[in-house]
């Protein structure tokens, strides 16, 4: 290659007086910055939702359910709560009317069937409640558990009317809630396709932001932990260096800012800005800062998740948010007793939920089935319990039969250190993991393995001759207990409780509590006091399903709600004072059948029917229990239990999409949530979920987006000298001279298509191979060109074609000659890789670096060479020829080596004390610096960059 030295005398006085300016403008000028003002989102305007007539009207029905007493009476369908209902007797022509306050128009009605609903029904009006006209006759497919909202345009009525005709089932029919309006439901604006949805969000029209090879991830202090997190995930699908440093950020920069008043005060608040002038995160803390980072991957394409490069831009929007949690408590709750889940599994469970900002891990570690935690042996034993037995026999047992699973549960257990990892991972991802030892029942796995629990009151009983029950594979619940009056039993529960609480920094220990049928209520209650003293003499506080409410609970105990919704479980927590957990089985559980195609699970949490998506949305939480309101709730979680599922690929489609439900329903202000405009924002999640191999199952009725790989075969190149005289499209190329490295966009493409693209030399005496690589459109028919380097000067054309090879366009692109580097040291020193940094310098340095791994910012400013982060470090030579393996699919071309200067300022000025030690040399120094760049101006003025000749 013939390279031409740009690199002239005027050139060198220009860089050596910018690098005086550059050395000597920050300690002669630069002031510590103020601290950035907090992002405001402007006010959205206000949406007036219609009244619901039921609430003030007067209910009466044909019938009750034999023997509901007032469990399931008439007046529940307007209460406005969704956790009771009314019932019907087992009558096809049941009805149920509401009395309204004062006749006038319904434009519409809101029906939800928690389980036991209507096949067939017809909606009545009446203006004296004895002739009743019909309004709608109504057919469903979709069985219970549904919400049906129908138009009605009736201008004026007194009563209104459900006549069943066909029930779904054998049952009666069952309302949770009967809602009547006057007005429509307002239309709303499509709002940003994020899940959970913000508090409030504003598009602005300030400019797109872009990132690009150049950009930064600025952050200091408190905001490097999120800074961190976003650029070792971005890197994998860009491809960008992203070096994480303090300092000053630029437009093409991702910034992130921790400290006081920066957000709303409110618990992990953030708020982010998105636009032209770059991307800003700002939070009061750093938990608050990560959920702005689990925002932002949703607003990039959805590329940013793929685990390889992809040729793309990466684009937001401008927009600005403001947002923060409804509760504080967002949780996943997994069953690795009945069937295990090794620590990579786990640590996929996590990656799944936090990137939805769910904050909680509950780890189910124990049951009848297996024991998946070890135990060590203490030093002071009395009783001479065995502890390794725990999981040297229980954690090879799990789950054996299940009428429509055949495969069997999983085996395993967790080493303390493997439980560490867990831990570990989850609150890298901004998760707390609350770990559940399930007793006084559920514990044949204990007493399996660990012959001293085994007396008088255990159950179930060992075998004639044998000191220990047989372990259980089956599903079967409430056929075990700890003995209230041996010793060995609360010996062995202290023990397990201590070892527990030293491996979990979190402030939560869950002891279960559930489902302890043969266990008395004097044994019970004796226990479940025992135990959650043990928990609190370790210093956590005590979390247990609702059952162990009924027991007198320590001060700051939680009660996770799973089964009933009526007064009684509202008394079990305003007795205790306690807080709660509301995971519901209908709107939480797992295992449950989301849709009747599914071949494993339950339908047993929704009456006989599938507990669909709108099942786990539709529903407030702040109604759920009667008198217990957002100050008592704790938060929400959605549970997977094990009896059916086995395997990531299984649970994943069981939990995804309702787990983003719950997200949502735990995050976002009730009055913004909405089911249509949900399933919208969730369809946009589909491909994204299928980049990160996220096994979703397909909700019908939602057209959820896809994530198409990049073709395996290339087409082949089109010669350029076939090349008609104009392009089908301009693609927007400038015609000026560009230098290798350069950074350029695409236009006018197909959109959202993987094209190929070429540049080819259009010379015919020195012919060079062509370089190509797979690019992804966007939604606006934009597609990047990074200009390769190690190419000679000179005409070459960029050629773009559709995977069947039909031309998208052409331009013509013109190359400077490279310069020669300027250097004293031997052609063949190698250059060294930099070594990876932890604490910031100040010096300016000039190295050969792969993807930074800092974890904390630095202040260099330096000129370096950037090889894609993903390739291992080399103490090659540095080269301006190289190669590129194309990211989606292994084929090689030419790489761009990057050559870039990133300085960056300290984020705090320049002390007083630096100042003084400049003294009067800073003067010197800026008078020789003025003087040599007016020379390299006026010497440089004739050699300005040639326009190209296309």
């Amino acid at each position: 290659m013939k390279a031409l030295k740009r690199t002239t005398t005027a050139g060198l006085a220009c860089a050596a007086a910018l690098g005086l300016f550059a050395a000597v403008l920050p300690t002669a000028f630069t002031a510590p910055p103020a601290q950035a003002a907090p992002i405001v989102v402007p006010p959205s305007v206000p949406v007036e939702y219609p009244s619901n007539l039921a609430l003030t009207g007067t209910v009466t029905a044909s019938s009750v359910e034999p023997g509901a007493g007032a469990g399931f009476t008439a007046n529940l369908i307007n209460d406005g709560n969704t956790g009771t209902r009314w019932s019907s007797a087992y009558e096809d022509n049941s009805w149920i009317q509401v009395e309204l306050e004062q006749a006038g128009p319904v434009d519409h009605v809101k029906i939800v069937w928690p389980n036991a609903a209507a096949r067939d029904y017809k909606l009545q009006t009446s203006l004296d409640g004895t002739s009743w006209a019909d309004v709608k006759t109504m057919t469903s497919t979709t069985g219970p558990t549904r919400t049906d909202e129908v138009t009605l345009g009736v201008p004026n009525t007194k009563f209104l009317r459900m006549q069943g005709v066909k029930r779904w089932s054998t049952y009666g029919y069952s309302i949770s809630e009967f809602e009547i309006y006057a007005k429509p439901q307002p239309v709303l604006p499509d709002s940003l396709a994020l899940v959970p949805m913000p508090v409030a969000s504003a598009a602005t029209a300030d400019g797109t932001f872009q990132l690009l090879p150049g950009s930064r991830i600025v952050a200091s202090g408190d905001a490097v932990d999120a800074a961190n997190y976003f650029a070792e995930k971005a890197r994998k699908s860009t491809g960008f260096a992203l070096p994480v440093v303090s300092g000053i950020a630029s437009a093409s920069d991702v910034q992130f800012t921790v400290g006081a008043d920066l957000s709303d005060a409110k618990p992990e608040s953030y708020t982010l800005q998105a636009d032209s002038n770059g991307v800003k995160i700002a939070a009061n803390t750093s938990a608050g800062a990560l959920n702005g980072v689990q925002t932002l991957r949703q607003l990039f394409p959805q590329w940013i998740e793929s685990g390889t490069a992809v040729n793309t831009p990466w684009t937001v929007d401008s927009v600005v948010i403001s947002d923060y949690p409804r509760y504080e408590h967002r949780g996943v709750g997994i069953d690795v007793a009945r069937s295990f889940y090794t620590v990579d599994e786990m640590k996929e469970h996590i990656d799944n939920a936090a990137q939805f900002k769910m904050n909680a891990l509950h780890i189910h570690l124990t049951d009848d089935q297996g024991w998946r935690i070890a135990m060590d042996q203490p030093t002071v034993n009395p009783s001479g319990i065995k502890y390794t037995d725990l999981t040297d026999i229980s954690g090879k047992t799990a789950m054996t039969t299940n009428p429509s699973q055949s495969e069997p549960g999983h085996t395993g257990f967790y080493t303390k250190d493997d439980y560490k990892e867990i831990v570990k991972y989850a609150g890298d991802n901004g998760m707390v993991v609350i770990p559940e030892i399930d007793m006084p029942g559920h514990t044949t796995a204990a007493l399996h393995a660990i012959p001293q629990l085994n007396s008088a009151k255990s159950a179930p009983k060992p075998a004639p001759g044998n000191s220990t029950p047989n372990s259980q594979g089956t599903g079967d619940v409430g056929v075990s207990s700890f003995d209230s009056d041996n010793d060995a039993t609360y010996e062995f529960t202290k023990e397990v409780l201590k070892q527990l609480a030293a491996l979990t920094p979190g402030p939560y220990i869950h002891i279960g509590g559930d489902e302890s049928h043969v266990t008395s209520t004097a044994d019970y209650n004796k226990m479940i006091g025992a135990f959650t003293k043990q928990v609190t003499d370790v210093n956590k506080r005590v979390i247990g399903w609702n059952e162990y409410g009924s027991a007198n609970l320590p001060p700051n105990s939680v009660i996770q709600l799973w089964v009933g919704g009526g007064q009684g479980e509202s008394d079990k927590i305003i007795k205790n004072n306690a807080k709660v957990i509301l995971s519901p089985a209908s709107k939480t559980y797992i295992p449950q059948k989301q849709d009747n195609s599914e071949q494993f699970g339950g339908t047993w949490a929704c009456s006989g029917a599938p507990c669909t998506l709108q099942t786990h949305y539709d529903w407030d939480p702040a109604k759920f229990l009667p008198g217990i309101g957002d100050d008592r709730i704790l938060g929400v979680e959605t549970v997977q239990w094990g009896e059916w599922i086995r395997g990531m690929n299984q649970t994943e489609s069981y939990q995804y999409p309702r787990t983003l439900a719950t997200a949502e329903v735990g995050w976002s202000p009730q009055a913004n949530r909405n089911y249509a405009d949900f399933t919208k924002r969730a369809a946009t999640l589909g491909g994204r979920m299928a980049l990160e191999g996220l096994n979703h199952f397909k909700t019908p009725g939602i057209n959820w987006s896809t994530a198409p790989a990049a073709p395996e075969t290339a087409p082949a190149l089109v010669d350029p000298a076939t090349l008609p005289e104009v392009s089908p499209v301009d693609l927007g190329v400038p015609s000026t001279e560009f230098d290798g490295g350069e950074y350029l966009t695409l236009k006018n493409l197909p959109v959202n298509a993987w094209l190929r693209v070429a540049i080819q030399n259009t010379s015919a005496t020195e012919p060079t191979a062509p370089k190509s690589q797979w690019v992804r459109s966007n939604e606006a028919g934009e597609a990047p060109l990074e200009v390769p380097t190690g190419l000679e000067g000179g005409n070459y054309v960029v050629t773009v074609q559709n995977a069947a090879g039909q031309l998208a366009g052409f331009a013509a692109l013109a190359l400077a000659e490279e310069a020669a580097p300027e250097t004293t040291k031997p052609a063949t020193a190698p250059a060294t890789t930099a070594p990876a940094t932890t604490e910031p310098t100040n010096e300016a340095t000039e190295e050969a670096t792969t993807a930074p791994a800092t974890t904390e910012p630095t202040n260099e400013a330096t000129e370096e060479v950037t090889t894609d982060p993903t390739d291992e470090a080399t103490t090659a030579p540095a080269t301006t020829d190289a190669t590129l393996t194309s990211p989606a699919t292994g084929d090689t071309g030419t790489v761009p080596t990057r050559v870039t200067t990133s300085p960056t300022a300290s984020p705090t000025g320049t002390s007083a004390d630096e100042l003084a030690s400049t003294g009067a040399s800073s003067t010197l120094l800026m008078g020789g610096a003025v003087l040599a760049l007016l020379a390299g101006l006026v010497i440089m003025a004739g050699s300005r960059r040639r326009s190209s000749q296309h």
